[in-house]
């Protein structure tokens, strides 16, 4: 079966991410790890006088695999033109919150293993970023040319395609020195 729609998982809550190093005061044992592991790509060192940035039009929460395969998308298209040297990619956003799901028991005899709705907190099956409006997701730095600027909107643009919601590209200019 693939992924739950997003339906299943309102914003009515607040984030859940009851994890503790004393197992006795974890309300959630075995969350998994979020799939994205990479934060910060490209020239770390070097200042950059552009941020071209997606930020969200609306609350939403974008699961951790998506996160994933949006930024490898967006990376790929902006190394490959401009350079691995040329300007830094930046997630500004972490899954804290975890997703849990009541896992339903099927089939023949169904009726008398499960318990229904019956103590139904959920197993955890994956993480979760919060976003609400006007935040920003993804930033990519570089230094201002035309090509360059087009290039990081459009590795944005494929990135946007693989994210929830509804997101806008920001260009702002940068103080450099600061």
């Amino acid at each position: 079966m693939g992924l739950r729609p997003a339906k299943c998982y309102g914003w009515d809550s607040p984030a859940y991410t009851r994890v503790s190093n004393n197992p006795s005061a974890s309300f959630i044992t075995g969350v998994p790890g979020p799939k994205i592991t990479h934060y910060e790509t490209g020239n770390l060192s070097k200042e950059f006088d552009t941020e071209v940035s997606i930020v969200s039009n609306g609350q939403i929460q974008i699961r951790h695999n998506s996160l994933e395969a949006s930024r490898i998308a967006a990376n790929k298209i902006i190394e490959g033109t401009i350079g691995i040297n040329n300007y830094k990619f930046k997630v500004r956003v972490f899954p804290h919150h975890v997703l849990r799901e009541n896992i339903m028991a099927t089939g023949a005899g169904a009726d008398r293993v499960s318990k229904g709705m019956r103590r139904s907190f959920g197993k955890p099956i994956g993480t979760a970023a919060r976003i609400r409006k006007g935040q920003t997701v993804f930033s990519i730095y570089i230094n201002k040319s035309e090509d360059a600027i087009k290039i990081a909107k459009k590795a944005l643009h494929t990135a946007i395609g693989k994210l929830p919601g509804s997101m806008k590209i920001v260009v702002r200019q940068l103080s450099v020195g600061n």
